[in-house]
């Protein structure tokens, strides 16, 4: 039973799921749609963005007992028919949110060295949210319904009973790709090693 864990986690999903949802929200908005702004999501108030289930009680019990760590946000509805480039338009909504996850890992990063002089513990934190937010913009990447990679595959225009197919599933297969292949340690390895080359960057250690 992993309180500590639980706690570091869900804290950290709803720090790092304010600007991803913000992100898909303001270049929808950019690019012609205005569902999100009229929906409340161009914002980066945590509470607008937060799915109880998805950002609070699956993450603490997947990371209570050990189990990993899975958690989502509230969706930002997008009308493909209103952006600008119809569903190429779609697709950059979509990649906003995990570019954003890699920005902020970068801020993020510079806090973590900042608050090396004042608080380790902080320092440490925020190192983790550094790795953390890599890990979701990686598994956001996954082309699996409703993660922000399936938008990938309609702009690439799969024929959309695959695509319903898919969304029909995608938590499970999401469960047993976690679960039973070597998914979940090849994206917690990359976002290491990813987090690791910026803080080579600032000069500073792991």
């Amino acid at each position: 039973m992993n309180i500590q864990a639980a706690l570091i986690n869900v804290s950290l999903l709803w720090l790092l799921t304010a600007p991803h949802e913000f992100a898909h929200a303001w270049v929808a908005t950019l690019l012609g749609d205005d569902t999100p702004r009229r929906e409340g999501r161009v914002t980066l108030n945590p509470l607008a963005h937060v799915d109880w289930l998805g950002t609070t009680i699956l993450p603490a019990l997947t990371s209570l007992l050990g189990g990993g760590f899975l958690g989502w946000g509230k969706p930002v509805n997008t009308n493909p028919s209103q952006l600008r480039w119809g569903l190429k338009g779609l697709a950059l909504v979509a990649l906003a949110g995990p570019a954003s996850n890699v920005i902020f890992a970068v801020l993020l990063a510079v806090l973590s060295v900042w608050m090396t002089k004042f608080s380790p513990a902080a320092a440490l934190y925020f190192k983790y949210g550094v790795r953390l937010s890599l890990y979701l913009a990686i598994f956001n990447l996954l082309p699996v319904p409703p993660l922000d990679g399936s938008k990938l595959l309609l702009a690439a225009k799969i024929p959309y009973f695959i695509y319903a197919e898919l969304a029909r599933f995608g938590f499970v297969l999401l469960i047993v790709a976690l679960s039973v292949t070597g998914l979940g340690l090849w994206m917690s390895t990359w976002s290491y090693e990813a987090t690791a080359q910026i803080f080579r960057v600032l000069r500073a250690e792991l």
